[in-house]
């Protein structure tokens, strides 16, 4: 055979293996084709081309079995299995960086699955390499090694510990500051998926300086940048008071109430979790969105979202509600009770329903005056039905009796507590029947209307237990009456009347 024959021998096979990896690379990225690959022993084939000597055969490979493994835990379990990630993991260090970006992109797709798979890829030592591919000069290296990163750290604090220990905060927090778009979104969710864990990793990303880098980019046009920026900032300021209020300190209000109204609903979804976050924590830092115009800014946001992205607006109003009388009366004048009363008539999920009622709950208990602006919305027969109703979750009916009494025990506004007297089960009719006790001995006015609007009635078919609570509410109402009245509307009066009528006697 000629030197020109084996020449071309090698020739065919190089194309052949080319042909092979593209071919496979492209069937991989449909899901369609995913079994029949698999049932092929196609990793088996693949591996091999990982050291290829041509190079971009080792990087259809890799990119090959990356697409492989993103699509189910199964395909990455086989690349575990398959000895694959410390080939991978050691050709990080010593390949070009078309080979490095495809080398991160598996090991994401296997770490993404699971802690398990994840931990498999630190296991490898794969969390040096990448850590070392964040200093490189190729921003698309540094995009992959931050996006693996990300989802190494983002299943528990154990993973998200040992990115830490390896040296990525300061990198990322690097990363966030460099001029591509793309770059900056994917080092701004590491760093959201290191914060959530637990305060000490979110002090750790806040030690490396990363606040103020996320401080600035609030007003930036990218919408997906902003996602990132919104859910970090977040997931710092959850975890304490001392983080919110560094967090605070980046003077990031007013400017983050104008992402309320961003037409992406993810961003607008992060900045209510942001600003539901830092109000949870002191009445301080509450009564400081507050005076920033963020109460009227989330009940707005309210009004214009539906279903889950309501949902951390509707949670900042109760617990800026919470923290003191005058915290909950911002809610009121800024008409939160109405759009909150809107949103539980509206929302169809139980979990949004129970939210609503917790937050009306938080609102309703501190005074008189409170309760009554949740009373005048016409919501206590809505709560009502959500604690009766027989199909609710156990936590729409706790959340929904919890707020039925601390708005019942304060409410002294007798027309809202009226028709609560006839549909309200006995637990929540001792409340009711209390509010009424207080009030009629004291209001001339009320005692009258208690009368013509059937209430007097209605009490006196209530059949309380002697010595209750209920029995001595009753006794203190008809103690409010004339016996002959209360006699009237008492069950059985008119048949003991026609009875004297029958028994009557006229004078001849």
């Amino acid at each position: 055979m000629s030197q020109r024959q084996v020449l071309q021998v090698f020739e065919q096979y190089q194309k052949a293996r080319t042909q092979f990896v593209q071919t496979v690379a492209e069937l991989a990225s449909r899901p369609q084709n995913i079994e029949t690959l698999q049932n092929a022993g196609v990793m088996s084939l693949l591996r091999p081309l990982l050291l290829d000597i041509v190079p971009t055969i080792q990087q259809t490979a890799a990119l090959a079995l990356g697409r492989l493994a993103n699509y189910n835990d199964d395909l990455a379990e086989a690349v575990v299995k398959g000895d694959i990630l410390p080939q991978l993991v050691y050709s990080l260090a010593e390949q070009n960086r078309f080979y490095k970006k495809a080398a991160a992109f598996v090991l994401r797709a296997v770490a993404k699955h699971s802690p398990q798979l994840a931990q498999s890829v630190v296991d490898c030592g794969a969390l040096d390499a990448l850590v070392i591919c964040l200093e490189e000069f190729d921003p698309g290296v540094k995009e992959a090694a931050a996006w693996a990163l990300g989802y190494i750290a983002r299943h528990n604090a154990e993973l998200a510990q040992a990115v830490v220990d390896a040296g990525a905060v300061p990198l990322l927090v690097l990363c966030i500051q460099e001029p591509e778009l793309s770059l900056k979104r994917i080092a701004a969710s590491a760093l959201s998926d290191i914060c959530k864990h637990s305060p000490e990793l979110a002090q750790t990303v806040v030690d490396a300086g990363a606040i103020a880098h996320l401080a600035q980019m609030i007003l930036n046009p990218d919408a997906k940048l902003k996602r990132q920026v919104f859910s970090a900032l977040s997931q710092i300021s959850k975890h304490s008071v001392d983080l919110a209020e560094m967090v605070v300190e980046a003077e990031i209000f007013p400017a983050v109430l104008t992402c309320l109204k961003d037409p992406d609903e993810y961003v607008k979804k992060n900045v209510a979790t942001l600003i539901r976050e830092i109000a949870k924590h002191t009445p301080e830092l509450a009564q400081l969105i507050v005076n920033a115009g963020g109460v009227a800014a989330v009940v707005d946001y309210i009004g214009d979202s539906k279903g889950n992205v309501r949902l951390p607006g509707i949670m900042m109003l109760g617990y800026v509600a919470a923290h003191s009388e005058n915290l909950a009366m911002a809610v009121i004048v800024s008409k939160g009770v109405v759009q909150l009363a809107i949103a539980l008539s509206e929302e169809p999920e139980d979990h949004l329903q129970a939210a609503v009622a917790w937050a009306l709950g938080q609102i309703g208990r501190h005074t008189p005056e409170h309760s009554k602006a949740v009373a005048v919305a016409n919501v206590l027969p809505k709560l009502l039905n959500c604690y009766l109703r027989a199909d609710a979750t156990e936590d729409l009916q706790t959340k929904s009796k919890r707020s039925l009494k601390n708005n019942l025990q304060k409410c002294v506004h007798l027309p809202a507590l009226e028709p609560l007297l006839h549909d309200a089960p006995p637990n929540i009719l001792k409340h009711v029947v209390g509010q009424f006790s207080k009030v009629l001995p004291h209001d001339s006015k009320a005692r009258r209307f208690f009368v013509t609007s059937g209430g007097l009635k209605k009490i006196q078919e209530i059949k309380a237990e002697p010595g209750s609570a209920l029995a001595e509410y009753v006794n203190t109402i008809n103690n409010c009456y004339p016996e002959e009245i209360v006699k009237y509307y008492s069950p059985g009066y008119s048949d003991a009347l026609l009875e004297r009528v029958e028994n009557f006697a006229p004078k001849s």
